[in-house]
Protein backbone atom coordinates (compact mmCIF):
# COMPACT_ATOMS: atom_id res chain seq x y z
CA UNK A 1 0.00 0.00 0.00
CA UNK A 2 1.39 3.39 -1.11
CA UNK A 3 -0.65 5.45 1.56
CA UNK A 4 -2.09 5.25 5.13
CA UNK A 5 -6.08 4.91 4.59
CA UNK A 6 -6.05 8.21 6.68
CA UNK A 7 -4.72 9.84 3.50
CA UNK A 8 -7.12 8.07 1.28
CA UNK A 9 -9.72 11.06 1.74
CA UNK A 10 -9.86 11.91 -2.30
CA UNK A 11 -10.70 10.49 -5.50
CA UNK A 12 -7.05 12.23 -6.42
CA UNK A 13 -5.02 10.16 -3.46
CA UNK A 14 -3.08 7.78 -4.46
CA UNK A 15 -4.69 4.40 -4.12
CA UNK A 16 -2.65 2.21 -5.75
CA UNK A 17 -1.29 -0.66 -4.21
CA UNK A 18 -4.36 -0.75 -2.25
CA UNK A 19 -5.71 -4.35 -1.48
CA UNK A 20 -9.19 -4.49 -0.91
CA UNK A 21 -11.42 -7.61 -1.00
CA UNK A 22 -14.99 -6.38 -1.61
CA UNK A 23 -17.65 -8.61 0.19
CA UNK A 24 -20.86 -9.58 -2.22
CA UNK A 25 -21.43 -9.04 -6.25
CA UNK A 26 -25.38 -7.33 -6.23
CA UNK A 27 -25.27 -3.60 -7.35
CA UNK A 28 -23.67 -2.51 -4.73
CA UNK A 29 -20.91 -4.94 -4.78
CA UNK A 30 -20.22 -3.94 -8.21
CA UNK A 31 -20.43 -0.51 -8.19
CA UNK A 32 -17.39 -0.70 -5.13
CA UNK A 33 -15.54 -2.95 -6.85
CA UNK A 34 -16.34 -0.87 -10.40
CA UNK A 35 -14.72 2.35 -8.33
CA UNK A 36 -11.84 0.81 -6.53
CA UNK A 37 -10.36 -0.88 -10.14
CA UNK A 38 -10.62 2.78 -11.58
CA UNK A 39 -8.68 4.06 -9.03
CA UNK A 40 -6.23 1.71 -9.21
CA UNK A 41 -6.78 -0.58 -5.94
CA UNK A 42 -6.02 -4.22 -6.10
CA UNK A 43 -9.43 -5.90 -5.53
CA UNK A 44 -10.99 -9.35 -4.91
CA UNK A 45 -14.68 -9.98 -4.42
CA UNK A 46 -15.86 -12.34 -2.54
CA UNK A 47 -19.31 -14.02 -2.56
CA UNK A 48 -21.45 -17.20 -2.57
CA UNK A 49 -23.03 -16.34 -5.87
CA UNK A 50 -22.58 -14.10 -8.72
CA UNK A 51 -24.50 -13.23 -12.03
CA UNK A 52 -23.32 -14.23 -15.30
CA UNK A 53 -23.50 -10.78 -16.40
CA UNK A 54 -21.05 -9.33 -13.18
CA UNK A 55 -18.69 -12.24 -13.50
CA UNK A 56 -18.13 -11.55 -16.70
CA UNK A 57 -17.39 -7.59 -16.56
CA UNK A 58 -15.06 -8.00 -13.06
CA UNK A 59 -12.03 -9.37 -15.39
CA UNK A 60 -12.67 -6.39 -18.22
CA UNK A 61 -12.90 -4.20 -15.08
CA UNK A 62 -9.36 -5.74 -13.62
CA UNK A 63 -10.52 -7.46 -10.52
CA UNK A 64 -10.90 -11.01 -9.33
CA UNK A 65 -13.56 -13.24 -8.05
CA UNK A 66 -13.93 -15.57 -5.81
CA UNK A 67 -17.51 -17.49 -5.15
CA UNK A 68 -17.88 -20.37 -2.94
CA UNK A 69 -19.50 -21.12 0.60
CA UNK A 70 -18.87 -18.18 3.13
CA UNK A 71 -20.12 -20.33 6.64
CA UNK A 72 -16.21 -19.77 7.09
CA UNK A 73 -13.25 -17.30 5.99
CA UNK A 74 -12.03 -18.49 2.54
CA UNK A 75 -8.27 -19.44 1.97
CA UNK A 76 -8.32 -16.94 -1.14
CA UNK A 77 -9.34 -14.30 1.87
CA UNK A 78 -7.08 -14.93 4.13
CA UNK A 79 -4.43 -15.55 1.64
CA UNK A 80 -5.23 -12.25 -0.37
CA UNK A 81 -4.61 -10.30 3.21
CA UNK A 82 -6.73 -7.57 2.12
CA UNK A 83 -5.69 -4.04 3.37
CA UNK A 84 -9.31 -3.29 3.79
CA UNK A 85 -12.42 -4.85 3.57
CA UNK A 86 -15.67 -3.05 1.33
CA UNK A 87 -19.05 -4.82 2.52
CA UNK A 88 -22.15 -4.91 0.86
CA UNK A 89 -25.24 -4.03 3.30
CA UNK A 90 -26.49 -7.46 3.13
CA UNK A 91 -23.29 -8.58 5.62
CA UNK A 92 -24.90 -8.82 9.05
CA UNK A 93 -22.30 -7.96 12.27
CA UNK A 94 -22.26 -11.23 13.50
CA UNK A 95 -21.16 -13.42 9.54
CA UNK A 96 -18.30 -14.95 9.77
CA UNK A 97 -16.00 -12.73 7.34
CA UNK A 98 -17.38 -9.43 9.24
CA UNK A 99 -16.08 -10.93 12.23
CA UNK A 100 -12.70 -12.21 11.15
CA UNK A 101 -12.15 -8.54 9.78
CA UNK A 102 -12.79 -7.39 13.07
CA UNK A 103 -10.30 -9.51 14.83
CA UNK A 104 -8.01 -9.25 12.35
CA UNK A 105 -8.12 -5.68 12.70
CA UNK A 106 -8.76 -4.66 9.14
CA UNK A 107 -10.35 -1.38 8.14
CA UNK A 108 -14.06 -2.58 7.46
CA UNK A 109 -16.01 -0.49 5.46
CA UNK A 110 -19.40 0.10 3.46
CA UNK A 111 -20.13 1.85 0.20
CA UNK A 112 -20.93 4.86 1.69
CA UNK A 113 -17.52 5.27 3.64
CA UNK A 114 -15.90 4.27 0.33
CA UNK A 115 -18.15 7.20 -1.81
CA UNK A 116 -17.79 9.87 0.93
CA UNK A 117 -13.98 9.29 0.38
CA UNK A 118 -14.18 9.91 -2.99
CA UNK A 119 -16.92 12.58 -3.50
CA UNK A 120 -14.42 14.72 -4.83
CA UNK A 121 -14.43 12.91 -8.11
CA UNK A 122 -17.14 15.40 -10.00
CA UNK A 123 -17.25 19.21 -8.41
CA UNK A 124 -19.58 21.75 -8.38
CA UNK A 125 -18.84 25.32 -10.20
CA UNK A 126 -17.68 26.71 -6.93
CA UNK A 127 -14.77 23.65 -6.80
CA UNK A 128 -16.66 21.53 -3.93
CA UNK A 129 -17.80 18.30 -3.91
CA UNK A 130 -21.98 17.95 -3.65
CA UNK A 131 -23.70 18.32 -0.39
CA UNK A 132 -25.05 15.07 1.04
CA UNK A 133 -28.52 14.88 2.73
CA UNK A 134 -28.87 11.39 4.48
CA UNK A 135 -32.50 9.55 5.14
CA UNK A 136 -33.42 7.05 7.07
CA UNK A 137 -36.15 5.52 8.99
CA UNK A 138 -38.13 2.53 9.61
CA UNK A 139 -40.79 3.46 7.15
CA UNK A 140 -41.04 6.16 4.56
CA UNK A 141 -37.55 6.40 3.34
CA UNK A 142 -38.63 5.95 -0.06
CA UNK A 143 -40.57 8.70 -0.89
CA UNK A 144 -39.28 10.96 1.54
CA UNK A 145 -36.16 11.17 -0.29
CA UNK A 146 -37.60 11.46 -3.73
CA UNK A 147 -39.90 13.79 -2.40
CA UNK A 148 -36.92 16.08 -1.07
CA UNK A 149 -34.73 15.47 -4.86
CA UNK A 150 -38.46 17.03 -5.98
CA UNK A 151 -37.98 19.53 -4.24
CA UNK A 152 -34.59 20.48 -4.47
CA UNK A 153 -34.96 20.11 -8.35
CA UNK A 154 -38.01 22.42 -8.70
CA UNK A 155 -35.80 24.99 -6.64
CA UNK A 156 -32.96 25.11 -9.12
CA UNK A 157 -30.60 22.35 -7.70
CA UNK A 158 -29.29 19.85 -9.42
CA UNK A 159 -30.04 16.71 -6.50
CA UNK A 160 -30.16 13.06 -7.25
CA UNK A 161 -32.17 10.00 -4.79
CA UNK A 162 -29.35 7.53 -4.51
CA UNK A 163 -27.95 4.82 -2.16
CA UNK A 164 -30.45 2.50 -0.85
CA UNK A 165 -33.16 3.77 -3.14
CA UNK A 166 -31.76 1.68 -5.80
CA UNK A 167 -28.73 3.86 -7.50
CA UNK A 168 -25.30 3.71 -5.42
CA UNK A 169 -24.07 6.22 -4.06
CA UNK A 170 -20.86 5.72 -5.99
CA UNK A 171 -22.53 5.58 -9.08
CA UNK A 172 -24.05 9.04 -8.14
CA UNK A 173 -20.76 10.47 -6.94
CA UNK A 174 -19.13 8.94 -10.43
CA UNK A 175 -21.72 10.54 -12.54
CA UNK A 176 -19.54 12.97 -15.18
CA UNK A 177 -22.73 15.51 -14.96
CA UNK A 178 -22.47 16.16 -11.54
CA UNK A 179 -24.80 17.24 -8.89
CA UNK A 180 -24.79 20.28 -6.24
CA UNK A 181 -26.95 17.53 -3.53
CA UNK A 182 -27.08 14.07 -3.49
CA UNK A 183 -30.15 12.89 -1.20
CA UNK A 184 -28.88 9.09 0.06
CA UNK A 185 -31.44 6.62 1.65
CA UNK A 186 -29.45 4.74 4.19
CA UNK A 187 -30.70 1.30 5.42
CA UNK A 188 -30.05 0.49 9.11
CA UNK A 189 -27.19 -1.78 7.57
CA UNK A 190 -25.47 0.85 5.80
CA UNK A 191 -25.48 2.85 8.45
CA UNK A 192 -24.27 0.21 10.98
CA UNK A 193 -21.12 0.30 8.44
CA UNK A 194 -20.80 4.16 9.02
CA UNK A 195 -20.83 3.80 12.99
CA UNK A 196 -17.82 2.31 12.49
CA UNK A 197 -15.87 5.36 11.00
CA UNK A 198 -18.04 8.26 13.17
CA UNK A 199 -15.03 10.27 14.53
CA UNK A 200 -12.67 9.80 12.04
CA UNK A 201 -11.23 12.23 10.01
CA UNK A 202 -13.32 11.07 6.87
CA UNK A 203 -16.70 10.10 8.70
CA UNK A 204 -19.79 11.53 6.39
CA UNK A 205 -20.76 15.17 7.61
CA UNK A 206 -24.40 15.41 5.86
CA UNK A 207 -25.55 19.05 5.09
CA UNK A 208 -28.97 17.92 6.27
CA UNK A 209 -30.36 14.48 7.80
CA UNK A 210 -33.32 12.71 9.34
CA UNK A 211 -34.45 9.68 10.99
CA UNK A 212 -38.22 9.62 10.35
CA UNK A 213 -39.60 7.09 12.39
CA UNK A 214 -37.97 4.05 14.52
CA UNK A 215 -39.70 0.50 15.02
CA UNK A 216 -38.95 -2.82 15.28
CA UNK A 217 -37.29 -4.47 12.14
CA UNK A 218 -34.28 -6.06 10.85
CA UNK A 219 -33.90 -7.38 14.26
CA UNK A 220 -32.33 -10.76 12.61
CA UNK A 221 -29.52 -8.80 11.19
CA UNK A 222 -28.72 -6.32 14.17
CA UNK A 223 -29.27 -9.12 17.24
CA UNK A 224 -31.56 -6.11 19.12
CA UNK A 225 -33.63 -3.50 19.03
CA UNK A 226 -31.08 -1.54 20.90
CA UNK A 227 -28.33 -2.39 18.45
CA UNK A 228 -30.56 -1.23 15.65
CA UNK A 229 -31.71 2.12 17.01
CA UNK A 230 -28.48 2.38 17.64
CA UNK A 231 -27.24 2.02 13.67
CA UNK A 232 -30.49 4.32 12.84
CA UNK A 233 -28.72 7.14 15.02
CA UNK A 234 -25.87 7.30 13.10
CA UNK A 235 -27.86 9.16 10.82
CA UNK A 236 -27.30 12.62 12.93
CA UNK A 237 -23.45 11.96 13.13
CA UNK A 238 -21.32 15.35 12.23
CA UNK A 239 -24.65 16.78 10.61
CA UNK A 240 -23.58 20.56 9.86
CA UNK A 241 -27.03 22.37 9.45
CA UNK A 242 -30.24 20.44 9.89
CA UNK A 243 -31.42 17.24 11.59
CA UNK A 244 -35.19 16.68 11.01
CA UNK A 245 -36.84 14.57 13.57
CA UNK A 246 -40.46 13.21 14.02
CA UNK A 247 -41.85 14.92 16.99
CA UNK A 248 -44.74 11.77 17.35
CA UNK A 249 -41.60 9.86 17.45
CA UNK A 250 -39.54 10.34 21.17
CA UNK A 251 -36.81 8.06 19.58
CA UNK A 252 -36.27 10.06 16.80
CA UNK A 253 -35.99 13.09 19.50
CA UNK A 254 -33.42 11.62 21.49
CA UNK A 255 -31.08 10.36 18.81
CA UNK A 256 -31.18 14.49 17.94
CA UNK A 257 -30.72 15.21 21.63
CA UNK A 258 -27.54 12.86 21.63
CA UNK A 259 -26.04 13.04 18.50
CA UNK A 260 -22.45 14.42 18.15
CA UNK A 261 -23.07 17.39 15.93
CA UNK A 262 -21.17 20.59 13.95
CA UNK A 263 -22.02 23.48 16.34
CA UNK A 264 -24.58 25.14 14.80
CA UNK A 265 -26.84 22.48 13.80
CA UNK A 266 -30.40 22.93 14.19
CA UNK A 267 -33.03 20.59 14.98
CA UNK A 268 -35.99 20.84 13.30
CA UNK A 269 -38.81 18.72 13.90
CA UNK A 270 -41.86 17.83 12.00
CA UNK A 271 -45.93 16.70 12.71
CA UNK A 272 -49.35 16.60 11.76
CA UNK A 273 -49.58 19.07 14.80
CA UNK A 274 -49.66 22.79 15.15
CA UNK A 275 -45.97 23.44 14.97
CA UNK A 276 -43.40 25.29 17.25
CA UNK A 277 -40.85 27.57 16.09
CA UNK A 278 -38.62 25.55 14.92
CA UNK A 279 -41.29 22.98 12.94
CA UNK A 280 -42.93 21.72 10.16
CA UNK A 281 -46.96 20.79 11.06
CA UNK A 282 -50.16 21.19 9.80
CA UNK A 283 -52.49 23.91 10.99
CA UNK A 284 -56.11 23.92 9.66
CA UNK A 285 -55.43 21.76 7.36
CA UNK A 286 -53.20 23.40 5.73
CA UNK A 287 -49.01 22.05 5.69
CA UNK A 288 -47.09 25.43 7.72
CA UNK A 289 -43.72 25.76 7.70
CA UNK A 290 -42.18 27.81 10.93
CA UNK A 291 -38.10 26.44 11.32
CA UNK A 292 -36.73 28.63 8.26
CA UNK A 293 -38.27 32.03 8.48
CA UNK A 294 -36.85 35.14 10.01
CA UNK A 295 -40.45 35.76 12.41
CA UNK A 296 -41.17 32.32 12.98
CA UNK A 297 -41.97 33.06 16.45
CA UNK A 298 -45.25 34.79 15.33
CA UNK A 299 -45.90 33.98 11.97
CA UNK A 300 -45.80 30.93 9.15
CA UNK A 301 -45.36 29.86 5.22
CA UNK A 302 -47.96 28.01 3.60
CA UNK A 303 -46.33 24.91 1.81
CA UNK A 304 -49.31 23.11 0.78
CA UNK A 305 -52.80 22.49 1.90
CA UNK A 306 -54.43 18.85 2.48
CA UNK A 307 -56.87 19.43 0.06
CA UNK A 308 -54.39 19.52 -2.75
CA UNK A 309 -52.28 16.45 -1.94
CA UNK A 310 -55.79 14.77 -1.67
CA UNK A 311 -56.52 15.31 -5.40
CA UNK A 312 -53.01 13.72 -6.10
CA UNK A 313 -53.32 10.91 -4.05
CA UNK A 314 -50.97 12.22 -0.90
CA UNK A 315 -53.27 12.75 1.96
CA UNK A 316 -52.80 9.52 3.78
CA UNK A 317 -51.46 10.36 7.42
CA UNK A 318 -47.80 8.69 6.64
CA UNK A 319 -47.45 10.75 3.42
CA UNK A 320 -48.27 13.52 4.38
CA UNK A 321 -45.44 13.00 7.43
CA UNK A 322 -43.04 11.72 4.84
CA UNK A 323 -44.15 15.63 3.03
CA UNK A 324 -43.32 17.82 6.05
CA UNK A 325 -40.25 16.04 6.46
CA UNK A 326 -38.70 16.35 2.90
CA UNK A 327 -39.44 19.69 3.04
CA UNK A 328 -38.03 20.33 6.35
CA UNK A 329 -34.76 18.94 5.11
CA UNK A 330 -34.99 20.95 1.69
CA UNK A 331 -35.72 24.26 3.41
CA UNK A 332 -32.57 23.75 4.85
CA UNK A 333 -31.08 24.73 1.37
CA UNK A 334 -32.86 28.14 1.21
CA UNK A 335 -35.05 27.40 -1.34
CA UNK A 336 -38.46 28.61 -1.63
CA UNK A 337 -41.82 26.99 -0.50
CA UNK A 338 -42.82 27.62 -3.72
CA UNK A 339 -40.28 25.09 -4.91
CA UNK A 340 -41.99 22.66 -2.61
CA UNK A 341 -45.61 23.16 -4.05
CA UNK A 342 -44.66 22.66 -7.72
CA UNK A 343 -42.82 19.87 -6.75
CA UNK A 344 -45.92 17.87 -4.92
CA UNK A 345 -48.18 19.53 -8.07
CA UNK A 346 -46.32 16.69 -10.43
CA UNK A 347 -45.09 13.87 -7.69
CA UNK A 348 -46.25 10.18 -7.65
CA UNK A 349 -45.80 7.82 -5.16
CA UNK A 350 -43.98 4.49 -6.40
CA UNK A 351 -46.12 1.29 -7.38
CA UNK A 352 -47.34 -0.78 -4.60
CA UNK A 353 -47.21 2.38 -2.30
CA UNK A 354 -50.56 2.72 -1.16
CA UNK A 355 -51.52 2.14 -4.55
CA UNK A 356 -55.31 2.19 -5.49
CA UNK A 357 -55.39 -1.27 -8.02
CA UNK A 358 -59.25 -1.12 -8.79
CA UNK A 359 -62.36 0.23 -7.85
CA UNK A 360 -65.24 -2.43 -8.71
CA UNK A 361 -68.64 -3.59 -7.10
CA UNK A 362 -68.87 -1.15 -4.56
CA UNK A 363 -64.97 -2.20 -3.08
CA UNK A 364 -61.84 -0.69 -3.21
CA UNK A 365 -58.71 -2.63 -3.73
CA UNK A 366 -55.32 -1.46 -2.56
CA UNK A 367 -52.15 -2.44 -3.02
CA UNK A 368 -49.50 -1.57 0.03
CA UNK A 369 -47.01 -4.12 -0.94
CA UNK A 370 -44.25 -1.80 0.54
CA UNK A 371 -45.74 -2.23 3.84
CA UNK A 372 -43.20 -4.99 4.88
CA UNK A 373 -42.94 -4.27 8.17
CA UNK A 374 -45.86 -4.36 11.46
CA UNK A 375 -44.83 -0.08 11.39
CA UNK A 376 -45.71 0.69 8.08
CA UNK A 377 -48.97 -1.51 8.04
CA UNK A 378 -50.25 0.42 11.05
CA UNK A 379 -49.57 3.68 8.78
CA UNK A 380 -51.63 1.74 5.95
CA UNK A 381 -54.19 0.34 8.41
CA UNK A 382 -54.57 4.52 9.78
CA UNK A 383 -55.29 5.52 6.24
CA UNK A 384 -57.75 2.66 5.51
CA UNK A 385 -60.03 1.91 8.65
CA UNK A 386 -61.92 -1.42 8.53
CA UNK A 387 -60.78 -2.65 5.69
CA UNK A 388 -60.26 -5.96 4.22
CA UNK A 389 -56.65 -6.45 5.23
CA UNK A 390 -54.30 -9.29 3.67
CA UNK A 391 -51.56 -9.86 6.15
CA UNK A 392 -48.34 -12.37 6.16
CA UNK A 393 -45.44 -13.49 4.85
CA UNK A 394 -42.04 -13.22 6.35
CA UNK A 395 -41.72 -11.47 10.04
CA UNK A 396 -37.76 -10.66 10.34
CA UNK A 397 -37.52 -12.14 13.89
CA UNK A 398 -40.63 -9.22 14.25
CA UNK A 399 -43.43 -9.49 16.94
CA UNK A 400 -46.81 -8.58 14.98
CA UNK A 401 -48.99 -8.82 18.34
CA UNK A 402 -48.26 -5.52 19.16
CA UNK A 403 -49.94 -4.07 15.96
CA UNK A 404 -52.74 -6.77 15.76
CA UNK A 405 -53.68 -5.76 19.06
CA UNK A 406 -54.01 -2.10 18.11
CA UNK A 407 -55.09 -2.01 14.86
CA UNK A 408 -56.11 -5.79 13.95
CA UNK A 409 -59.33 -5.11 16.34
CA UNK A 410 -60.80 -2.69 13.56
CA UNK A 411 -60.59 -4.93 10.47
CA UNK A 412 -63.35 -5.79 8.70
CA UNK A 413 -61.32 -9.06 8.56
CA UNK A 414 -57.87 -10.61 7.97
CA UNK A 415 -56.87 -12.70 5.15
CA UNK A 416 -53.62 -14.30 6.74
CA UNK A 417 -50.75 -15.65 3.66
CA UNK A 418 -47.06 -16.70 3.89
CA UNK A 419 -44.91 -19.37 5.84
CA UNK A 420 -45.25 -16.92 9.48
CA UNK A 421 -49.35 -17.40 9.43
CA UNK A 422 -49.40 -18.87 13.23
CA UNK A 423 -47.55 -16.14 15.01
CA UNK A 424 -50.50 -13.86 13.43
CA UNK A 425 -53.34 -16.31 13.45
CA UNK A 426 -52.13 -16.42 17.06
CA UNK A 427 -52.42 -12.53 17.58
CA UNK A 428 -55.47 -12.41 16.36
CA UNK A 429 -56.96 -14.94 18.90
CA UNK A 430 -55.71 -13.51 21.75
CA UNK A 431 -55.92 -9.47 20.94
CA UNK A 432 -59.25 -9.42 18.54
CA UNK A 433 -60.74 -12.69 18.64
CA UNK A 434 -63.87 -10.82 16.98
CA UNK A 435 -62.39 -10.68 13.81
CA UNK A 436 -62.73 -13.37 10.76
CA UNK A 437 -59.39 -14.84 10.09
CA UNK A 438 -59.33 -16.39 6.42
CA UNK A 439 -55.65 -18.47 6.59
CA UNK A 440 -54.07 -18.93 2.75
CA UNK A 441 -52.60 -22.54 2.56
CA UNK A 442 -51.69 -21.92 -0.65
CA UNK A 443 -48.42 -23.60 -2.11
CA UNK A 444 -48.19 -22.82 -5.43
CA UNK A 445 -47.10 -18.41 -5.70
CA UNK A 446 -49.58 -18.57 -8.71
CA UNK A 447 -52.43 -18.85 -6.30
CA UNK A 448 -51.68 -17.03 -3.62
CA UNK A 449 -53.03 -14.17 -5.04
CA UNK A 450 -55.88 -16.04 -6.88
CA UNK A 451 -57.39 -17.18 -3.44
CA UNK A 452 -56.59 -14.00 -1.59
CA UNK A 453 -58.98 -11.66 -4.06
CA UNK A 454 -61.52 -14.76 -4.26
CA UNK A 455 -61.74 -14.42 -0.30
CA UNK A 456 -61.95 -10.81 -0.26
CA UNK A 457 -64.34 -10.51 -2.61
CA UNK A 458 -66.90 -12.80 -0.39
CA UNK A 459 -66.07 -10.88 3.27
CA UNK A 460 -65.94 -7.12 1.63
CA UNK A 461 -68.88 -4.79 1.56
CA UNK A 462 -70.10 -1.99 -0.19
CA UNK A 463 -67.79 1.13 0.29
CA UNK A 464 -65.00 -1.31 1.52
CA UNK A 465 -61.07 -1.20 1.43
CA UNK A 466 -59.07 -4.60 0.95
CA UNK A 467 -56.21 -3.74 1.55
CA UNK A 468 -52.65 -5.53 1.20
CA UNK A 469 -50.26 -4.52 3.39
CA UNK A 470 -48.88 -7.84 4.54
CA UNK A 471 -46.49 -5.97 7.69
CA UNK A 472 -44.14 -8.80 6.40
CA UNK A 473 -41.15 -9.47 3.78
CA UNK A 474 -42.04 -11.59 0.59
CA UNK A 475 -39.43 -13.80 -0.13
CA UNK A 476 -40.97 -17.04 0.95
CA UNK A 477 -43.62 -16.65 -1.44
CA UNK A 478 -42.77 -13.83 -3.90
CA UNK A 479 -39.28 -12.53 -5.89
CA UNK A 480 -39.83 -9.39 -4.19
CA UNK A 481 -42.58 -7.09 -2.79
CA UNK A 482 -43.13 -5.64 -6.08
CA UNK A 483 -43.95 -9.11 -7.67
CA UNK A 484 -46.11 -9.75 -4.49
CA UNK A 485 -48.27 -6.58 -5.09
CA UNK A 486 -48.25 -7.50 -8.88
CA UNK A 487 -49.59 -10.62 -8.15
CA UNK A 488 -52.53 -9.16 -6.17
CA UNK A 489 -53.28 -6.29 -8.94
CA UNK A 490 -53.27 -8.89 -11.33
CA UNK A 491 -55.96 -11.20 -9.75
CA UNK A 492 -57.77 -8.16 -8.94
CA UNK A 493 -57.93 -7.51 -12.49
CA UNK A 494 -58.41 -11.04 -13.63
CA UNK A 495 -61.66 -11.15 -11.10
CA UNK A 496 -62.99 -8.13 -12.22
CA UNK A 497 -62.96 -9.12 -16.11
CA UNK A 498 -64.57 -12.29 -15.01
CA UNK A 499 -67.28 -10.79 -12.93
CA UNK A 500 -67.88 -7.95 -16.25
CA UNK A 501 -67.60 -11.25 -19.22
CA UNK A 502 -70.46 -13.01 -16.58
CA UNK A 503 -72.67 -10.00 -15.94
CA UNK A 504 -72.67 -9.50 -20.10
CA UNK A 505 -74.07 -13.34 -20.38
CA UNK A 506 -76.71 -13.07 -18.07
CA UNK A 507 -77.66 -9.28 -19.45
CA UNK A 508 -77.17 -7.44 -16.03
CA UNK A 509 -74.57 -5.19 -16.79
CA UNK A 510 -73.80 -5.62 -13.35
CA UNK A 511 -71.38 -6.61 -11.43
CA UNK A 512 -71.94 -8.35 -7.46
CA UNK A 513 -68.08 -8.51 -5.86
CA UNK A 514 -69.17 -12.04 -3.95
CA UNK A 515 -71.11 -14.31 -6.29
CA UNK A 516 -68.43 -16.87 -6.64
CA UNK A 517 -67.21 -19.71 -3.97
CA UNK A 518 -63.69 -19.12 -2.73
CA UNK A 519 -60.61 -20.57 -4.82
CA UNK A 520 -59.77 -22.91 -1.30
CA UNK A 521 -58.22 -21.46 2.13
CA UNK A 522 -59.07 -22.25 6.15
CA UNK A 523 -61.51 -19.96 7.81
CA UNK A 524 -60.04 -20.00 11.46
Amino acid sequence: MTAPLAELNSWNADWKGLRVAVLGLSVTGFSAADTLAELGASVLVVTEGASEEYARLLPVIGADLHVGPLAEVPDALVSFAPDVVVASPGFPPHHSVIVWARQQGIALWGDVELAWRVRDKVLRADGTPADWVLITGTNGKTTTTQLTASMLVAGGLRAAPCGNIGVPVLDAVRDPAGFDVLVVELSSHQLWYLGLQHGSAQSVSPFASVCLNLADDHLEWHGSFDAYRDAKAHVYDSTRVACVYNKADDATRLMVEEADVVEGARAIGFDLGVPGPSDLGVVDGILVDRAYLADRRTSAREIATVAELAERGLAAPHIVANILAAAGLALAFDIEPAAVRDALRTFRLDPHRIEVVAVSGGITWVDDSKATNPHAAASSLAAYPGAVWVVGGLLKGVDIAELVADRGTGVRAAIVIGADREPIVSAFARHAPGVPVIEIVAGETEEVMVQVVEHAAQVARDGDVVLLAPAAASFDQFSSYADRGRRFAEAVTQRIDRQAAAADERGTGGIDAGDSDPAGGDAV
